[in-house]
């Protein structure tokens, strides 16, 4: 059995991700996948997680926890979806960068199932973006309780990821970019689930959907009609260029408003981001997914 925890992070695709596996439902069906979300998986996991304590579930416990969480009979692969396995949205950044206790986590994931092939899925931000998206959902003494003292040019994921895979110990990996996920959201969704690269799915475009004008919109549905045999690149391709023509005025851009933060800060941190981007993607044990 594959069992799949996509581990956010905060302020990515919140549930959209379980929300689109869960409409396709039928189809992943077919292919033996299902999709467990969060109020069938949290109370059990976390009572397993407090009795383990660190230690590897039993047979036993295994048996125990699937009976629990599952609904059909023997699933080849099940997925898990929610940034709730990274912690409150204050565990984002500690004192040494970003998502200090990220391979703990992992770990103590893994443990859960160990007699079953565990996978993560997990997807990375812009720190400035993400900073900006976490801190309203903070429930500290603002910024400088978040930040605990860490330097904007500290939160590298670089250190983050090499973190995750150590922890990972050879299972696999999946990550993505979130600022790619309007031109790669149907092979996320597709990977995680298990899909076929033809099988009919819903919910492909939504991300892309919410970028657009009527005219985008309008644009969109008539390259998708009757286009069933496109390859990825060809509907990347369409896509881009459909986004690039009709996006909403400034979806594509976020206001950064953290204190003491400049443009030049924002564009240095995002310049490591960008070169964090292309050290993690070529990393030994990682699959990533690429616009």
């Amino acid at each position: 059995m594959q069992m799949v925890f996509h581990m956010g992070v905060h302020g990515t695709d919140g549930d959209r991700l379980l929300k689109t596996l869960l409409d396709n439902k039928a189809g992943l069906q077919k292919v033996g996948t299902e999709v467990v979300p969060p109020e069938r998986h949290k109370s059990v996991f976390d009572d397993a997680l407090r009795s383990l304590n660190g230690g590897t579930a039993t047979p036993e416990m295994e048996e125990i926890m699937l009976d629990a969480i599952l609904e059909s009979d023997h699933p080849s692969r099940v997925v898990m979806s929610t940034w709730t396995f990274q912690g409150a949205p204050g565990r984002a950044v500690g004192r040494t960068g970003l998502y200090p206790k990220i391979g703990a986590r992992t770990a103590a994931l893994a443990q859960l199932f160990p007699s079953a092939q565990t996978e993560f899925f997990l997807a990375i931000r812009n720190p400035a973006t993400l900073l900006a998206e976490v801190l309203p959902q903070f429930s500290g003494n603002g910024y400088e309780d978040l930040m605990q003292g860490c330097h904007p040019l500290e939160l590298r994921w670089r250190d983050a990821i090499h973190r995750l895979l150590r922890a990972a110990q050879g299972r696999r990996v999946v990550l993505w970019c979130h600022e790619d996920v309007p031109l790669i959201w149907p092979e996320v969704v597709r990977l995680t689930g298990d899909l076929p690269h033809d099988a009919p799915l819903t919910g492909g475009t939504s991300f892309l959907q919410d970028l657009l004008d009527d005219r985008g919109m309008a644009a969109l549905t008539e390259a998708m009609t009757d286009r069933d045999q496109m390859d990825i690149f060809q509907r990347r391709r369409i896509h881009a260029d459909i986004l690039r023509d009709h996006a909403l005025p400034d979806a594509l851009d976020q206001e950064i408003d953290l204190p003491g933060w400049t443009q030049d800060l924002v564009d240095q941190v995002t310049d490591t981001y960008r070169s964090d981007v292309a050290e993690i993607a070529v990393l030994p044990g990682v699959e990533f997914i690429l616009p």
